[in-house]
């Protein structure tokens, strides 16, 4: 009795050993992604913070969060976060707003779909740098749209469309469309048109099933598109200073951190800076993840409305 009691022990033992390797093998495969955002990501954002808590010269008898305190209690680097959120905010939810309806449109063939997709795309490939530069050339006192307005007698002296907020805005417009409208079409593409045509033949009319079907549905792909493009401009640098006015209207949260870095070498002061963009933006995003699971609760048609 004993011995069969012992050596049914003996053999529970067995299988938690050979257990644990088949419980750790689904992870080997993503084990070099792992290790690629802990060396490129966390990493670097462990040693900022870090960084950030250890202030310089005269802050350093402030504490840990003298940066932090200095930062929010100068109010130009205040305005440096309004200065960005003006522009991020807006340019995601207008980029939302033109890439959805055309992403929709887009999801199942057309004539001349290629075409139209790729002069949807080509800005992303333009870059920041050559982007600004036809922005001027366009945009410019002395650009096509001012020399049009001039010829049609619209407006009587040129239009600052650059080296303001509204060339950054319309540089960033450009700039992050492609992406958002991509996201858009990758999630439009793959919905199934039975359940539009199920909602139909019950009755459904166009604004019921697109509030009730169709928007739900898309609720991910928004929510991926939104988050992607606030954290794009959010961090905008290059436009705010190339078509911007970066000494004033367009001195975004990233050109603080920047001038805090290479202009005063303060780095733990710049880290914290960083930190606190880092910060908006997660708030940013768990913000639209929590606005995407209160909509993505499948497609109904039931009930009043």
């Amino acid at each position: 009795m004993q011995r069969a009691v012992g050596t049914q022990a003996s053999g529970d033992t067995g299988p938690v050993t050979s257990g644990a390797p088949r419980r750790w093998g689904p992870l080997l495969p993503i084990a070099p992604a792992l290790l690629l955002v802990l060396a490129l990501f966390v990493y670097p954002f462990l040693y900022g913070l870090n960084l950030s808590v250890h202030p310089l010269g005269a802050l350093a008898k402030g504490g840990m969060l003298a940066n932090y305190a200095a930062f929010f209690g100068d109010p130009r680097e205040r305005t440096s976060i309004w200065n960005t959120l003006r522009l991020a905010v807006p340019v995601t939810v207008l980029d939302l707003v033109l890439a959805l309806p055309l992403a929709y449109r887009l999801r199942r063939p057309l004539p001349g779909q290629r075409v139209i997709t790729g002069l949807l795309v080509i800005p992303m490939t333009l870059g920041t740098v050559l982007l600004a530069e036809g922005m001027i050339e366009f945009f410019g006192p002395a650009g096509w749209v001012n020399k049009l307005l001039l010829a049609l007698h619209l407006i009587t002296t040129p239009v600052q469309f650059v080296h303001n907020y509204t060339g950054v805005f319309i540089s960033l417009m450009i700039a992050d469309f492609p992406a958002v409208f991509l996201v858009l079409l990758g999630y439009a593409s793959g919905l199934d048109p039975r359940l539009e045509q199920a909602a139909r033949t019950l009755g459904a009319g166009w604004w019921r099933r697109l509030r009730r079907v169709t928007l739900p549905l898309l609720a991910p792909g928004i929510a991926a598109a939104a988050a992607l493009s606030f954290v794009a401009t959010f961090s905008v640098f290059p436009s705010a200073v190339l078509v911007g006015e970066p000494a004033g209207s367009t001195r975004v949260i990233a050109l603080a951190a920047w001038q805090a870095a290479y202009e005063q070498y303060d780095y733990p002061r710049a880290s914290a800076i960083a930190m606190v963009m880092a910060a908006i933006e997660l708030l940013f995003v768990a913000a639209v993840l929590a606005a995407r699971n209160r909509a993505y609760q499948g497609p109904t048609i039931g009930g009043r409305g």
